[in-house]
């Protein structure tokens, strides 16, 4: 590691073991831990003895090549790379980015859908053979290089580093419709501050025939064309879904989500605008907050009548399910989207651990965190759903027929609409929602900041503030689609397609890119050189050949049988499929592109330029006297 210092020593001058002083800086054993090498005058670190030269590299990240710029020589003051103020900061940052949304919608859902409690089998093997390995390495990676998502290639496999760019593509196609469903939440929250919901009742303007209040006290009966008063305040008046004919014609912007997205554009922004320090401030009300919720919610869930139905149907195990593949794709996808790698999170929260912070038990502790989340988000939402089932004196099954935030939005609004004191569970219950989603933007942003902060220094470096002010502007421009009446076809088309296998694919060539090109032995060599013991046999396995297997296989699944999408009462066309999938390309071309690129700027003959190009970069140079020291 390096120190500032006054005094200066001659190189020659030390002997074996001692430290060295040279232009201002100490550098520690220099000779048990370089060799010199003639070409171009540069020390790099031996293979067998790369670990203390490793340290020096990476204790810092504002260290550059000290390269011609229009004739003259320019080197970057060293700088130390901002760290977490404590560990509990970047431990809440990651479980708040990990518990999300789809913990409390997705998971419930694709559980009882595939076998109950037997799904768990196949979501117990998927995350202990692919989602937790990879969790582990991205943390791994982030931790050890300290860089972003596009940087960080320059020091593992530099022709791959196209998948950062394809990163920051994807994580601005989240942001464009991920927050708007935080904007519908924050309508439901800012209408709940009133003595009565006002998707409780069938009296309102937007109301229509069909409406059906089966919780009044009158003999009602529930029929095939009945409405729920919550379902119609969803559809016509927060979405107003009915003022557009489909992805063909949206329509207009409605004024009041829009304003609602301003409002959370502008709270994230306030959030990550000063980095880590102040992001991991704020996550102790956004990661903990939800937990809270989650339990009184869990506790009210259950003295209800009817709770024990919807749990039973929830857990009841169908083992004939288990012969079924897809099943096990679902349970793939799913502990893979609810872990989150593949969207530069990890690496840019890792990046700004200390060197020698343990992220293999971080790394285990948040995920089981994350599915126990998922795990218990199943009762909470599916005591309410019996609940439900008891009063339309219905089928469980008849009952959780909404999927994705429909079952938020409709079938648990209208449940807490009939319960006692339902203005404060509705407060509360709009809250959490806020909340889960608003750590998880936080983590997105990040993950682009960090990326393009990391790559262009020079440009960024200081300029932090205006970089993140212009991102949320952009996002939120980008999300002006969401926004218009028929902006749920957009929010259904955007997850389905946009996310999905662009992910699937940037994770695979990570993986296979950090296993076999930058090898799997090196990098267990970095993971000891942190943590002080290499991975096992287990860890080794799952990164070299289990893990890009599972990806690949979810992959292969998913385009083998792309889903069939439907939305309310509208069957997206065949051309949206299209669409979508060019959507998708759009970010995971630009891996080709760069691979192309890097071959043609690369001199030599294609031999030599591939070598070149997969070789690692020398990532951080350290005033040396006359020669350069490069930690690879």
């Amino acid at each position: 590691e390096t120190e500032p210092l006054t005094s200066k020593k001659d190189v020659s001058g030390c002997s074996k073991g001692e430290d060295c002083k040279e232009n201002g800086l100490l550098v520690r054993n220099p000779k048990s831990a370089l060799r010199l090498v003639e070409d171009g005058n540069k020390v790099h670190p031996s293979q067998g003895d790369k670990g203390e030269a490793a340290q020096i590299s990476n204790g810092y990240s504002g260290v550059q090549s000290s390269a011609p710029c229009n004739g003259e020589q320019q080197l970057m003051e060293l700088e130390d790379r901002e760290t977490w103020s404590k560990k509990i900061d970047f431990l809440l940052s990651v479980i708040g980015y990990a518990v999300d949304l789809g913990n409390v919608w997705r998971f419930p859902y694709i559980c009882y859908q595939n076998g109950g409690g037997a799904f768990l089998i196949p979501y117990t093997i998927m995350a202990l053979f692919g989602g937790i390995p990879l969790f582990y390495m991205e943390l791994a990676l982030g931790q050890y290089h300290r860089n972003g998502c596009i940087s960080i290639w320059r020091k593992i496999c530099p022709i791959f580093k196209g998948i950062g760019f394809a990163i920051c593509i994807i994580d601005l196609y989240v942001a464009s419709y991920y927050n708007t469903i935080m904007a519908w939440a924050f309508y439901y929250l800012i209408s709940s501050f009133t003595a009565e919901l006002p998707w409780t009742s069938c009296t309102n303007p937007w109301n229509t025939g069909n409406c059906t209040n089966y919780f009044s006290k009158d003999n009602v009966s529930w029929s095939l064309h009945s409405i729920s008063p919550a379902e119609e305040f969803y559809t016509r008046q927060v979405l107003q879904v009915h003022r557009s004919n489909g992805l063909d014609d949206l329509g207009g912007i409605s004024w009041q989500l829009t304003l609602c997205l301003l409002l959370i554009f502008t709270i994230v922004y306030f959030s990550i605008w000063k980095g880590v320090k102040t992001s991991g401030k704020v996550v102790w009300v956004t990661a903990t907050f939800p937990y809270i919720i989650l339990f009184i919610l869990l506790v009210r869930g259950a003295t209800l009548p009817g709770a024990w139905r919807g749990v039973l149907y929830y857990l009841k195990p169908d083992w004939q399910k288990l012969l079924a593949t897809e099943v096990w794709v679902d349970a793939a996808a799913q502990i893979f989207f609810s872990l989150g790698p593949g969207f530069g999170v990890l690496l840019a929260y890792a990046s700004y651990n200390k060197f020698h912070n343990n992220c293999y038990q971080d790394a285990l502790v948040t995920s089981t965190v994350n599915c126990l989340t998922s795990f218990v988000s199943g009762f909470v939402i599916f005591t309410v759903l019996g609940y439900m089932a008891e009063m339309r004196n219905e089928d469980v099954s008849e009952v959780a027929k909404d999927t994705g935030p429909s079952l938020l939005f409709i079938t648990y609004a209208e449940a807490i609409a009939n319960m006692p004191a339902s203005t404060f569970f509705a407060i509360i219950f709009f809250l959490m929602l806020l909340t889960l989603g608003l750590d998880s933007t936080f983590a997105g942003l990040e993950g682009v900041i960090t990326g393009v902060l990391d790559e262009f220094p020079h440009v960024w470096g200081k300029r932090r503030e205006l970089f993140v002010l212009g991102l949320t502007i952009v996002c939120f421009l980008g999300s002006l689609a969401t926004l218009t009446f028929g902006g749920a076809y957009v929010v259904k088309l955007f997850e389905e397609y946009a996310t999905g296998p662009a992910v699937l694919t940037v994770v695979f060539l990570e993986a296979v890119a950090v296993s076999w090109f930058y090898g799997i032995t090196q990098f267990c060599n970095d993971v000891k050189e942190m943590l002080g013991s290499a991975p096992g046999w287990y860890w080794r396995v799952c990164w070299v050949a289990i893990s890009p297997l599972f990806l690949l296989f979810v992959t292969c699944s998913f385009l083998s049988n792309p889903p069939e999408l439907r939305l309310f009462d509208y069957d997206y066309p065949y051309w949206t499929t299209v669409v979508g999938y060019c959507i998708g390309t759009s970010s995971i071309i630009f891996i080709p592109i760069y691979m192309v690129y890097r071959l043609v700027i690369t001199p030599g003959t294609l031999k030599e330029r591939i070598l070149k190009s997969i070789t690692p970069e020398t990532a951080t140079e350290i005033p040396f006297g006359d020669i350069r020291m490069n930690a690879v």
